[in-house]
């Protein structure tokens, strides 16, 4: 079994609660249902799941009065095996965006407070609009992601001690042993070629074939186009779909990595394809970096939402759009050009986005001046740029030189370093730690 974080953040939920119900957002496939389950079984004695999409004539039980007696007594008689006991019964509706009725019903269930009530869903097809009454301010809601590379790491079988020895090297600013560093680049790279979720993943740790794996990541982009076909509409369906599968294009094969809607077909303009981006958005089936004119904060004050880099949710996906010998030259370590640096800066987006950052850009034609990534850490921006090699950051430190910056990153096929004007220069792999 894989562990997972988020289990911490559960257990947080549990005692902290106040009379909440808890919503679990996130893609499809990330675990949500597998972790809740677990979750459930360690800290109640009884759970009373429903998937909605699994039993369609369970929104019956939510078709009329939404009082907490009501339903109770609507699930007694559907599962009468189901004791029901307050305080000792967690109740978990699954793939909620199925049953609008259950989603309004989250506030009669807070405000009850006899039952923990947990929802998730993938965000594909919810429309909030659609709930006759949202439960705002009633629900506290956590985001879940494919597994980042620290939790990788705990599926091959790293103990959390070494892994405290890691980030110690990166606490006190100490070059990593060769050898540690060595094994730490092998096994981003086999992360990088697998990704994070958590089906993949565990296909690897079990039979240790990249042949097996890839099938995996096919099937859930299949699964992914399906959800697109499924719950986009009409007019969006195709666009949102073409959309989708540019992205390795856009990403790994050109050196500006902006999107482009001439990838999507020739002479495709915004004014066509935009709304399909903010549908795959909207979705959780992407997330964007934008453009910022001002390094200054707050960044979104200055973000362009007509000029951005779009990425997929997980490395996975990413995968799954390329040939198998992607992952093969991933391995050996034999990527160039563009593929390389391009690769890497996903990976980069990746461990930052699972981190729960917003993520934005800086590019200046007249000062030839770029930055991969800014992020907001405590109301201070940190500049971010990715390298493929342990090469001169010039755009880097040129904003170094702005002093409301305090430190930037400099993420490098290397090892650590601190220059004198503030840039820590970390290996790859720590892009996860920060």
């Amino acid at each position: 079994m894989l562990k997972r974080k988020i289990m911490d953040q559960l257990l947080y939920w549990v005692n902290h609660k106040d009379k909440k119900c808890l919503v679990v957002q996130g893609a499809r496939q990330v675990g949500k249902t597998f972790i809740i389950e677990q979750f459930a079984k360690e800290n109640y004695e009884e759970i009373l799941e429903i998937n909605f999409k699994q039993m369609i004539s369970a929104s019956e039980i939510f078709s009329q009065d939404l009082t907490v007696d009501h339903m109770i007594m609507a699930m007694r008689f559907r599962f009468p095996d189901k004791k029901m006991i307050p305080g000792k019964t967690i109740i978990f509706l699954d793939e909620i965006q199925e049953c609008q009725q259950a989603i309004t019903s989250l506030k009669f269930w807070a405000i009850d407070n006899r039952f923990d009530v947990i929802a998730s869903g993938s965000l594909l097809g919810i429309d909030y609009k659609r709930a006759s009454s949202y439960p705002v301010g009633y629900v506290d809601y956590l985001n879940m992601y494919g597994l980042d590379f620290e939790e990788f790491l705990w599926g091959m079988g790293m103990h959390t001690d070494m892994i405290s020895v890691l980030k110690s090297f990166l606490e006190n600013k100490m070059v990593i042993p060769d050898s540690i560093h060595k094994q730490m680049m092998a096994y981003y790279r086999t992360y990088i070629a697998i990704g994070g979720m958590p089906e993949a993943v565990q296909k690897y740790v079990d039979v240790k074939d990249f042949r097996e794996v890839d099938k995996i990541q096919r099937n859930l982009l299949q699964g992914y186009q399906y959800d697109i076909a499924h719950y986009a509409t009409a007019e969006e369906k195709i666009k949102a779909e073409k959309c989708y599968l540019t992205l390795a294009r856009q990403l790994l094969d050109k050196e500006n990595h902006k999107f482009q809607y001439k990838e999507i077909e020739k002479g495709a303009r915004a004014q066509k394809y935009y709304s399909s981006i903010e549908w795959l958005v909207t979705s959780n089936i992407v997330h964007l970096c934008k453009l910022v004119t001002n390094i200054e904060y707050d960044l979104e004050d200055y973000s362009r939402e007509d000029f951005f880099r779009v990425y997929t949710t997980d490395l996975s996906l990413l995968m799954a759009m390329k040939d198998f010998s992607l992952k093969q030259r991933i391995i050996e370590n034999s990527l160039t050009g563009n593929t390389k640096g391009g690769l890497y800066e996903c990976a980069v987006a990746d461990a930052l986005y699972k981190k729960g950052y917003s993520l934005y850009f800086y590019k200046n034609e007249t000062k030839k001046k770029e930055l991969d990534f800014l992020i907001q850490v405590d109301g201070k921006i940190v500049p971010i740029e990715v390298k493929s090699s342990n090469t001169k950051a010039n755009s880097l430190n040129s904003i170094m030189k702005n002093k409301e910056i305090e430190y930037g990153y400099k993420f490098i096929d290397g090892n650590i370093g601190v220059s004198e004007n503030g840039i820590i220069s970390l290996p790859l792999y720590m892009a996860c730690f920060i």
